[in-house]
């Protein structure tokens, strides 16, 4: 556990806080029912996104389900599942698979603010054998900020725990494009 994220007192409060964040909008109380029951499936939205990317011997393709419940008009919460394959045919392949809880606030209908729990099994299949192949577990704790307009967001989100030797983001920085319907 000696690399564990929770082996850092920072890292580790980073982590708690960001989870208590994403799961303060389960405290809300939203007592609409209809006569036949709950109406849970009313306040579902499902999203998510497609990538697709190819250039000078680069292939990368990722599926990303999601889907969030929304509490009232400010606060929604949800998880997604990721899936990306990515391969460089002179370097490397990689697999990578995981989910993430979100929780998202808006202060305004046009704000979104969102703190975000990811956590990736990545695979790294290297072409050379000089380099040794990878199988690691990366976290990640986003804080974002977006503009909303009907269903998209876009914004940018900062990964607090990026490290530069496993993250698979080349930066903590990451924009983002939310669709929910």
């Amino acid at each position: 556990m000696k690399n564990s994220v929770f082996s850092r007192p920072k890292s580790a409060f980073l982590v708690i806080f960001a989870l208590l964040l994403s799961f303060s909008a389960f405290s809300q109380n939203n007592s609409n029912t209809n006569s036949q029951g709950s109406d849970f499936w009313q306040y579902v939205r499902f999203g998510g996104g497609l990538g697709l990317g190819f250039a000078n011997g680069v292939f990368s393709a990722t599926v990303a389900p999601s889907a969030i419940y929304d509490f009232n008009t400010q606060f929604s919460a949800g998880v997604s599942l990721n899936y990306t394959y990515f391969n460089d045919d002179d370097f490397f392949k990689s697999t990578i698979v995981g989910g993430s809880f979100i929780g998202l606030f808006n202060p305004l209908p046009e704000i979104q603010l969102s703190s975000e729990f990811e956590y990736l099994h990545v695979s790294r299949n290297f072409e050379d054998p000089i380099f040794e192949d990878d199988n690691y577990w990366q976290p990640a704790v986003f804080f974002g900020i977006g503009y909303t307009t009907n269903n998209i967001t876009v914004g940018i989100r900062y990964n607090v725990l990026h490290d530069d030797d496993k993250s698979i983001y080349a930066d903590a920085l990451v924009p983002f494009f939310r669709v929910y319907f």
